[in-house]
């Protein structure tokens, strides 16, 4: 029987990895713009970034130096993320489960959740930071239960990563905090081997600490921007009600996002009906890793009149599997499950095959820009015109910078660099990116790129 959900687990990752490689493969034109954005940053391989810490753009600048700009590589990055997170969920389910069924079940469960199928071919920061996430609980509950300094070191480790990998991982690594402030209280003697672990956590965030205090903190005022300025919030001016709606609209879509999970769940359960035994430490730990962050940033949405957006919430979701099936796991007939794996049957298989519908038919995502083909305009107009290579694109703001600029960094022929230009800069080897009849005073070549945008291509004119 553990052989078989062996075999079924190592099933289902392929299955996986090829339907929600394949999928967004066939039916999407392009990249989305979260991905585009972290290649053009990637390009140039730094301790941080304006908007990013370093670890993301490792990934996928070690991917483009493998497969260059085919699309596949990235839908096939964002799974082997996902899978990865899948993989030590299992593992870490072991520590609570005495039987493998049990984390096939935890696992099943998070493959029902909407950020570990329909978002995923959208590859982010928040999906790269998943199997990282994973592994810091994983090797926080190791360290908790054999105290070995090894399982420290590790935890510390993992922790900095998933901190330079998004730094949404801080709410988690609050809620472990106050999980060994209330262990400090309730045994009333501290673990010295917490400072090994902070030791080792701070030695890895070391270098981007220098890089943030260098560059001006950029990147920690953009995460403060996105989440208080950004006028996409509705919370650029503070209004009273901000703090009552917000924190309302963000708990209802926390509902709606574990109503599936609950479903399939019924179909294993007899019934909800439980005990909570208040001194069960797996039961506070899975607690502290799986809600404790979302009340954290409930709070920060109340306290702070803060739109949360659905997507920062793909970090808080690695680990309702494994709880909700320690919660129930007295009402789980582990011998009466053939409902529960038709229904996840049906969900696993239903998903993929609504996204390939709505990529074929709706035709106004940003996957369906001709990213390849502009691109393909615009070097064709460069090789016929001027003799040395493309340098720089360049455009300002996520539209005409990210965006346009952005597409072009990624899907030209040799890759040059992406910035966020000066006005009116036309070095040689420079492409500038601007919106339609809004370049007035180019030196090179106006080429427009209707119905998107205009770009000025000024390089080293061919000797006729």
């Amino acid at each position: 029987m553990q052989t078989d959900n062996k075999k079924n687990f190592s099933i289902f990752i392929i299955l996986h990895i090829i339907l929600w490689t394949a999928i967004p493969t066939i039916f999407n034109t392009n990249l989305s713009l979260d991905t585009i954005e972290v290649l053009t940053w990637g390009n140039e391989l730094k301790l941080g970034y304006d908007k990013f810490p370093p670890v993301f753009p490792l990934f996928t600048e070690f991917f483009y130096k493998i497969f260059g700009n085919q699309d596949w590589a990235y839908y096939l990055l964002s799974q082997l993320f996902v899978v990865t997170c899948f993989v030590v969920v299992f593992k870490f389910s072991k520590y609570f489960f005495d039987k493998d069924i049990y984390g096939l079940l935890s696992v099943l469960l998070l493959e029902c959740i909407y950020f570990f199928n329909y978002t995923t071919p959208e590859l982010n920061g928040f999906i790269a930071l998943l199997p990282f996430i994973a592994l810091t609980a994983l090797f926080c509950w190791k360290s908790i239960i054999r105290n070995n300094s090894f399982d420290w070191i590790m935890f510390g480790v993992f922790a900095g990563i998933s901190t330079l990998t998004w730094y949404l991982a801080l709410y988690l690594l609050a809620s472990i905090a106050i999980f060994f402030i209330r262990e400090i209280i309730i045994t009333k003697k501290i673990n010295y081997k917490y400072f090994l672990a902070l030791l080792f956590y701070f030695l890895i965030l070391s270098p981007h600490l220098y890089f943030v205090f260098e560059n001006n903190a950029k990147s920690i005022e953009y995460a403060f921007f996105r989440s208080f300025g950004d006028p996409l919030s509705g919370v650029s001016s503070l209004k009273i009600a901000d703090h009552l709606i917000y924190p309302l609209i963000f708990l209802i879509k926390q509902s709606l996002i574990l109503v599936p999970v609950f479903i399939l769940l019924r179909f294993a359960t007899s019934s909800f009906k439980i005990k909570i035994n208040l001194d069960d430490k797996k039961l506070i730990f899975l607690f502290t890793i799986c809600l404790l962050p979302i009340i954290l940033m409930l709070i920060t949405s109340l306290v702070g009149g803060v739109r949360i957006r659905t997507m920062w919430m793909t970090t808080f979701y690695v680990f309702p599997g494994v709880f909700f099936v320690y919660l129930f796991k007295k009402n789980i007939n582990i011998d009466k499950l053939k409902s529960f794996f038709k229904a996840f049957l049906f969900i696993f298989l239903i998903l993929p095959i609504v996204y390939g519908f709505d990529s074929y038919f709706q035709k106004d995502k940003r996957n369906d820009f001709p990213g390849k083909k502009i691109a393909a305009n615009v070097q064709n107009v460069w090789n016929n015109n001027f003799s040395n290579k493309i340098e720089v694109v360049a455009g300002e703001g996520w539209v005409y910078g990210v965006w346009y600029a952005g597409n072009l960094s990624y899907h030209l022929k040799n890759r040059p660099i992406f910035q966020y230009h000066v006005k009116d800069d036309d070095r040689v080897g420079n492409i500038r990116v601007d919106a339609l009849n809004n370049i007035n005073n180019c030196k090179g070549i106006l080429l427009k790129l209707e119905p998107y945008y205009e770009s000025c291509l000024n390089g080293l004119k061919i000797s006729e």
